[in-house]
């Protein structure tokens, strides 16, 4: 069953002492274990599971097909029945989703979601397995805080997006700002069922969407190109004048490529 999340700033909740108890002991093991793991499964399964979609491939979806349920349920922004719905599939390590979050979203959200004409679906597709610990604490956190706790990663990119175990450390203190402990982070890591649908919900977008880039839009159903302006979403939701047709520039991130990525 959907739900519907808000995106107010995340509240860091009190700390609590990490010393585990014996019986509590393996989820830090296990925490670790995946933690480490994370980053070279998330890159196998791209090397061996998916691959770039055809730009002559991508057709838009079926509407029916599109907000069918998924691997995870959705959240979203904006109210239940607002008449528009756009899907956003998009990885916590990719700058311009970063950019879309920061800047073209509350944008948005005054001039449509706060009216309630539209609302706002945002999708997992983790370009990494750094990508993919973010988006799992992001769920861990529960649909009420799950924008909330999607933007202040955003907001904080820059600082825990680097390769390497580094990037799981930041990670970690991002976390403890929003109120995760030691333990709560490691046993959130540590969910396999949660990982493997993410995962899911990757290849879901990719093989039956055509989506091979980030961030990915539909509006509707209709797959939106451009820069992903505050003017693109007017355009495609009726609201705006469509943007010079010579004007060309890139629709997000380039075709994913297992190599170089944040978090390898």
């Amino acid at each position: 069953m959907a739900k519907s999340g808000k995106r107010a700033a995340a509240k860091p909740e009190p700390s609590k002492a990490d010393a585990p108890s014996t019986d509590k002991t393996w989820l830090y093991i296990a925490g670790a274990v995946v933690a480490a793991v994370l980053v070279g499964i998330g890159v196998y399964w791209w090397q061996t599971q998916s691959g770039p979609v055809a730009a002559g491939d991508k057709k838009d979806p079926d509407l029916t097909a599109l907000m069918a349920p998924g691997p995870l349920p959705d959240i979203w922004l904006g109210k239940d029945d607002a008449p528009n719905t756009i899907v956003e599939y998009a990885s916590m390590t990719c700058p311009h989703c970063a950019q879309f979050h920061k800047v073209v979203l509350p944008e948005l959200e005054k001039k449509y979601f706060d009216t309630g004409n539209t609302r706002l679906v945002l999708r997992e597709f983790p370009l990494d397995g750094l990508a993919v610990a973010a988006f799992m604490l992001a769920r861990c956190a529960g649909p009420d805080r799950y924008y909330p706790m999607v933007g202040a990663l955003f907001d904080t990119q820059a600082t825990w997006a680097v390769p390497g175990a580094e990037g799981k450390d930041k990670l970690l203190l991002i976390a403890r700002q929003a109120g995760f402990s030691k333990e709560k982070f490691d046993e959130c890591l540590a969910d396999k069922e949660l990982f493997n649908k993410i995962v899911e919900t990757r290849k879901r977008g990719n093989e039956e969407f055509g989506v091979d880039s980030t961030p990915s839009f539909f509006v509707n159903g209709k797959r939106l190109t451009g820069e992903h302006t505050l003017q693109d979403f007017e355009t495609a939701l009726g609201g705006g004048t469509p943007p010079d047709e010579g004007a060309t520039s890139p629709a997000g991130d380039a075709p994913i490529e297992p190599e170089g990525t944040p978090g390898q």
